[in-house]
């Protein structure tokens, strides 16, 4: 039987169309199915697609067709239509679609950081469609690169040199110098405007954003409302207000500042590992100070040298509506400066996704990537400082006030573990800090509302729910039903880190002898599927860990309200959503392999049962 000829191979580049679009971009052959007669390409931001061989173009013919258009004086066409308008054929790079690829460490970054974001695109949007809006964020990325061919392609001609990055050092300029500005100045007129660089718009858009920016902050104070209650039920709706004055205290919004305060002082000290993030659409990469265990240590310290000095950190639980109050206050405020300053952004450090033109949904999404006071980065300080050290702090100091109001000389065995449990999810998270550095929140989002009120408000004031209900609501537990839980959360804690363990080891190098035990599933885009170890065992071992710990945060309040188990519930439903929309995605990018891969790993999260 003849074989049908390749026109393109391996490693060849070639531009390739985006689905749904007229639009080229430039993109590198990885592999070709001669079943499906489609080429599998991957774009300059990763994205991975497969098309069809009349959807490719030589590089070189496209490239001068393309510049004698761009020349043209009576054309000066604007490439503001949004590669957006694409089919469903499109995808992301999900989390768990690398993860089961091996391809992204999954840490407190991947579960804890980003679930306000999930929980929102969940609620708000259709699995299928929050799909889309991240492909459709992808095709902004690419927009940008395509603008910057001409350039790339001048670069090339006069022998790689970089002069973009020359400053001008004087005297006369080389004819080469001049072609290149001339290049650049063609870019520049045939680029969008910075507002058009926005990808379509998510969380339900522009009336989204206004729901949200009212619904997040009531929300949070509904729950602190609730669990102080004799009967702290989800459904005691409206709660019982107290006076308006009970809302607000100058010492706790003194006591907010002060602790954000340390803690930038704590970011800024020369100590730990300089990181680099991933490269921006310019190209560069930021450097990052990744002390993140060593601020914990160094409060740790701090808060047990205040204990001894006599100050009372039951304040925390006597003012925890209050704190809340002053700690949505310095968000919004946080906030407000972020859209501001935001406006004096370069288009490249803009981030795409908060670009739309209206100011609400601007200031909620956040229109600046990375907003940096010299070299103190705001939302990656935000991202895994203040909020997730405090959710320590808070849950500490709700221990002492349960021995404060019971007379105890020591916290209950039910409080001591949901201190304990938490705390080692944090400086586990906090431990492996660098990971962060590849999620959405840090690559991909705005730093606005959405992710400082996560950052400030949503992590230290709901995830202490748990800790917070025991102070009135104690939970006596048996010596076995001790053993049972720490057991549990051993458990969680093992296939957690051991998963991902298995999957980073991979990742950093497939060949390695010491891993020549792992079996895996070729793929067409040259990476492979991981079956063997814990991910042989379900699809999702990283949540499977994830969920067991969370149910040992919550076994420990009994069974007595639902409130302590708000968390697992949101949980629950949070995950179960991203593994639906993280099927799709794979089935899309791997094709037979994906299938083969199902048929191999049936179970999705839960072992003969999910």
């Amino acid at each position: 039987m003849r074989m049908p000829s390749v026109k393109y191979q391996k490693g060849d580049k070639v531009m390739g169309r985006w689905p749904g679009s007229s639009l080229y971009y430039e993109v590198k052959v990885l592999g070709f199915d001669i079943t499906s007669q489609l080429y599998t390409v991957i774009y300059k931001d990763g994205t991975e697609l497969e098309l069809k061989e009349q959807d490719i173009k030589n590089f070189a013919g496209f490239q001068t067709r393309s510049r004698s258009r761009s020349r043209s004086p009576g054309r000066r066409r604007s490439r503001s239509r949004s590669p957006a308008r694409t089919t469903r054929r499109s995808s992301s790079r999900t989390a768990a679609a690398v993860a089961a690829a091996a391809g992204t460490d999954s840490s407190l970054s991947s579960s804890q950081d980003t679930r306000l974001k999930d929980a929102l695109e969940q609620q708000t949007m259709p699995a299928e469609n929050n799909s889309n809006n991240k492909h459709e964020k992808k095709e902004e990325n690419n927009t940008a690169n395509k603008v910057n061919e001409v350039e790339a392609e001048s670069e090339k001609n006069l022998g790689r040199y970089n002069l973009r990055r020359r400053k001008d050092d004087g005297g006369a300029k080389p004819a080469a110098v001049v072609a290149e500005q001339q290049e650049k100045e063609a870019v520049k007129e045939a680029a969008p405007p910075a507002s058009t660089l926005s990808t379509p718009l998510d969380f339900g858009g522009k009336i989204g954003a206004y729901f949200w920016l009212l619904f997040l902050p009531s929300w949070v104070l509904f729950l602190v409302l609730q669990v102080n209650l004799e009967d702290p039920s989800l459904f005691n709706f409206p709660p019982p207000l107290p006076p308006l004055e009970a809302f607000w205290d100058v010492q706790a919004l003194g006591f907010v500042i002060l602790w954000i305060l340390f803690q930038a002082l704590l970011y800024v000290l020369p100590v730990g590992k300089l990181s680099e993030g991933m490269p921006l659409r310019s190209g560069e990469r930021l450097k990052y100070r990744t002390n993140g265990f060593f601020a914990i240590v160094v409060s740790a310290v701090a808060v047990a040298v205040a204990v001894h000095q006599g100050v009372d950190l039951t304040y925390i639980h006597s003012h925890f509506l209050q704190l809340a109050v002053a700690s949505l206050l310095v968000s919004v405020l946080l906030s407000v400066y972020l859209y501001v300053r935001s406006h004096n952004a370069a288009p490249e450090q803009q981030a795409l996704g908060g670009n739309s033109g209206n100011v609400v949904y601007d200031f909620f999404k956040g229109r600046e990537l990375n907003p940096r006071i010299k070299d103190f980065d705001l939302k990656f300080f935000c991202e895994m400082r203040p909020g997730l050290i405090g959710w320590c702090l808070i849950n500490f100091a709700l221990a002492l006030a349960e021995m404060k109001l019971h007379g105890l000389d020591a916290p209950s065995y039910s409080m001591i573990l949901v201190n304990v449990f938490q705390l080692l999810y944090v400086v586990d998270g906090l431990w492996n800090e660098e990971a962060i550095l590849t999620t959405m929140d840090l690559m991909h989002d705005g730093f606005g509302f959405m992710l400082a009120f996560g950052d400030l408000v949503w992590v230290p004031f709901t995830y202490t729910l748990q800790a917070y209900y025991l102070v009135s609501h104690p939970n006596s537990l048996s010596p076995l039903a001790v053993a049972t839980i720490v057991t549990l959360k051993l458990i969680g804690f093992y296939i957690f880190r051991k998963s991902n363990s298995e999957k980073n080891a991979f990742r950093r190098d497939p060949s390695d002898p010491k891993l020549s035990y792992l079996k895996t599933i070729p793929t067409a885009t040259g990476k492979s599927l991981l079956v063997s170890g814990w991910w042989g065992v379900v699809r999702h071992p990283n949540y499977l860990g994830d969920l067991i710990m969370a149910l040992a945060w919550s076994l420990p309040c009994g069974f007595s309200h639902l409130l302590p188990w708000y968390y697992m519930i949101y949980f629950i439903i949070l995950l179960v959503h991203r593994d639906s929309r993280d099927m799709s995605d794979c089935r899309r990018k791997y094709g037979s392999a994906w299938d083969e891969y199902c048929r191999t790993v049936r179970y999705r999260i839960i072992p003969r049962v999910y």
